[in-house]
């Protein structure tokens, strides 16, 4: 069974957005607010921390339920310098071409602070997501968000009497 079989659009589009929101559901990601107007080609959002600093570093996520074009694959490269965004994945019907792969390997890695490195840009289809595959990212760090408190010393503790006869 193909993916089309699966999802069929509306036909009066009524709906546009339950794929992205299923799709990214799928990927652990968060739609991203969606106002009046042009999504600026994000459509959804993803937060990690991979250091001490505790500062949150972000994967954009764009949706396409037609197919993703090359020129498509460009404009998210610049949606990931214009957010400062470490990574950026597509979520995608169709499988990507040969220049979409090449666009997306030209956009570099991103290395994480362990050494470890991730492709910046990665071009995911609905098919994979449903096969289990997941965008490649550094895991997050429990500790990274929360300062930790100083250590407290307790005072010497001071006796006080203990009133044990009414007064007179």
């Amino acid at each position: 069974m193909g993916i089309r079989t699966v999802y069929r659009p509306p036909r009066n589009h009524s709906k546009p957005r339950i794929l992205p929101k299923w799709a990214l559901g799928q990927v652990g990601a968060r739609p991203a607010d969606q106002k009046k107007g042009a999504d600026r080609g994000i459509d959804g959002r993803l937060y990690f921390h991979d250091d001490d600093s505790g500062q949150s570093k972000q994967i954009i996520f764009s949706v396409k339920a037609g197919g993703v074009t090359v020129s498509q694959v460009r404009d998210l490269v610049g949606v990931l310098d214009r957010e400062k965004a470490q990574i950026g994945v597509y979520l995608c019907f169709e499988p990507p071409t040969k220049p979409m792969l090449k666009e997306a390997a030209e956009a570099g890695f991103y290395r994480s602070t362990d050494g470890t490195t991730y492709p910046k840009l990665q071009i995911l289809t609905i098919q994979q997501i449903l096969d289990g595959r997941q965008p490649e990212y550094p895991l997050h760090r429990r500790d990274a968000t929360f300062k930790k408190a100083p250590r407290s010393r307790a005072a010497a503790a001071e006796n006080l009497p203990l009133p044990l006869l009414p007064p007179d």
